[in-house]
């Protein structure tokens, strides 16, 4: 009786952010006068919820999940290897100890923001292209031993954040264009609290910088529970959703 109660609220919660989603795709809509609704998606944020958790959001459609401690993200992808069309995504900082894990263990990573970190994760998918040490593999071709990569800002020059700084974003891109294992899809930021629109209308301008330079820019990682509705009016193209979905961290 719990395990059902509990999925659905998990199921509820899901609902309820997409229809907010939904709904703020459609005024920003009206506002630009636009015919088509460009699709945001949505980014569960599993980080210190068990695997059941995130195996119940999945039942309901969910299939991307961003985790920012990677221990406890091997153990969850080891126990859900047996789930398909999950997509895993790293989102937290990247020491570069932990850069071959990530490299053989997830399809996106949101946070690199040093050219060290790219070229590891490079080096990593190309020595290694089987993966054979990875805790599970859903690699079915080429295409698929490839890694997603947004290059995280920091757009409110904040000292305890992680990113790359507005100055140093393009060398940045440019390296990471240029491993031949990675894919440049865009950017991520974590505007700081209260932060003012014009951090938000940065980076929407560095984004279609970026996506008029590279082919492959098609993402815009922002927005989390607290400022979706900002971040969507603002160009996101995937918001990062956590407590909304599965309920406060312990």
């Amino acid at each position: 009786m719990i395990k059902m109660v509990k999925m659905t609220n998990i199921k509820n919660n899901i609902d309820k952010i997409k229809a907010q989603i939904q709904q703020a795709c459609q005024q920003k809509d009206q506002l630009n006068d636009l015919k088509e609704q460009k699709p945001v998606s949505l980014l569960a944020v599993s980080k210190t919820k068990p695997a059941s958790e995130v195996e119940e959001a999945y039942f309901t459609g969910q299939h991307d999940f961003g985790e920012n401690y990677l221990q406890e993200a091997l153990e969850k992808i080891q126990q859900l290897a047996h789930l398909p069309l999950l997509t895993w995504h790293f989102i937290g900082p990247i020491q570069s100890n932990k850069t071959k894990q990530i490299a053989h263990n997830f399809s996106w990573v949101h946070s690199v923001d040093r050219a060290k970190i790219a070229n590891r994760l490079n080096e990593h998918l190309s020595n290694d292209l089987s993966k054979e040490t990875s805790v599970s593999c859903h690699k079915t071709n080429n295409q698929d031993t490839l890694l997603n990569v947004c290059l995280q800002v920091n757009i409110s020059d904040e000292e305890t954040k992680s990113g790359v700084s507005l100055n140093d974003v393009f060398s940045l891109a440019d390296t990471v264009n240029n491993c031949d294992k990675l894919i440049l899809r865009g950017v991520m930021a974590i505007p700081a609290k209260n932060a003012p629109i014009h951090d938000y209308e940065k980076m929407h301008a560095l984004f279609l910088q970026l996506k008029a330079l590279y082919p492959t820019v098609d993402t815009l990682s922002l927005g989390m529970s607290n400022d979706l509705v900002l971040a969507i009016k603002h160009g996101s193209t995937m918001v990062r959703i956590g407590s909304a979905i599965f309920g406060q961290r312990t």
